[in-house]
């Protein structure tokens, strides 16, 4: 691969759901790694900065990413580490999450594991709030990433993508507000958002995060489409009618699609159809990583919806 158009920074795990028998079928996550793929299928250049054990499952995760075409050159095999798993159980409540990635090699990533001279000759850096609570190290990893980026001219793009079983409201609130101050372009989900900022509407969210720093805002607002803002100009964009069986990884696949359809157009209002639709088309299917379409999936979905 030639030099990544993006780079993405943040944890990968790996997946154990389980099935209607009782036993796990083994998958991939990890919201920045999931972004990745989106953006590889919908045809940029993408690579990962992050740290993966030398067990099997972190050569499973070198295997898919390069499977799907996303670079590992920045992706180091850590010696005696582990790669981060968690566990989805269901039960009648349900689908439950339990992680085990305590300690995991990607949270002792560190600002000294950046390849600075990729990061100043990549257009776009992404990152997301979980990339900034898994660890300090990985925190200040994500603030030398972002500013190497900028300062050689390329754009910062930011989900803030609240967990809070990694950190409290107040922290997520403190630290995600300072990094959406020095992004170019801002990418949260509207449930997200209205814990952050208090505030309701979509409107006046986007606005919120303007006043931040960013150009672009694209506010995902689940089944409802997006709210795209750029220079504070909002435009609305319903969401498509999909049979819909899974959201999971919906909104990484958004921003992927985005990121990626914003280098090949330089529109952003074009990149939010494109990532509208894509995000539409991942929740056909089961899991994160398996139904995101393809560009030309996403391609054909689009001049269909136009025609009809």
């Amino acid at each position: 691969m030639s030099n990544p158009q993006i780079l993405c920074l943040g944890e990968p795990l790996v997946e154990f759901n389980q099935t209607p028998d009782g036993s796990f079928a083994m998958g991939f996550g990890g919201d920045v790694s999931n972004v990745a793929i989106a953006a590889a299928r919908q045809g940029a250049r993408v690579g990962m900065i992050t740290r993966v054990g030398d067990d099997p499952f972190g050569a499973a995760l070198g295997d898919l990413w390069s499977g799907e075409g996303v670079s590992t050159a920045h992706v180091t095999r850590a010696t005696g580490e582990e790669t981060g798993v968690y566990f989805v159980t269901h039960d009648a409540d349900g689908h439950h999450f339990t992680y085990r990635r305590k300690g995991s090699a990607a949270s002792r990533l560190a600002p000294a594991d950046l390849p600075q001279t990729a990061l100043q000759n990549c257009p776009m850096f992404y990152a997301s709030g979980i990339s900034l609570a898994v660890s300090p190290s990985m925190q200040d990893a994500v603030t030398e990433a972002a500013e190497l980026t900028r300062a050689a001219g390329g754009m910062f793009a930011f989900d803030p993508n609240l967990r809070l079983a990694l950190w409290s409201l107040e922290v997520a609130r403190e630290t995600t507000h300072r990094c959406m101050a020095t992004c170019d372009i801002a990418l949260p989900g509207l449930d997200d958002a209205r814990q952050l900022t208090g505030l309701n509407t979509a409107e006046d969210i986007a606005r919120f995060y303007h006043d931040l720093g960013p150009r672009i805002v694209a506010l995902t607002l689940g089944a409802e489409g997006v709210l795209i803002s750029v220079d504070g100009a909002q435009r609305r964009l319903s969401g498509h009618r999909v049979a819909a069986k899974d959201a999971t990884g919906a909104g990484d696949c958004f921003n992927g699609a985005f990121l990626a359809s914003l280098l090949a157009t330089d529109d952003p209002f074009t990149a939010a159809e494109h990532a509208n639709m894509a995000a539409a088309l991942s929740t056909t299917g089961f899991g994160a990583v398996t139904p995101i379409p393809s560009l030309s999936q996403t391609r054909n979905a689009l001049e269909h919806a136009v025609r009809g």
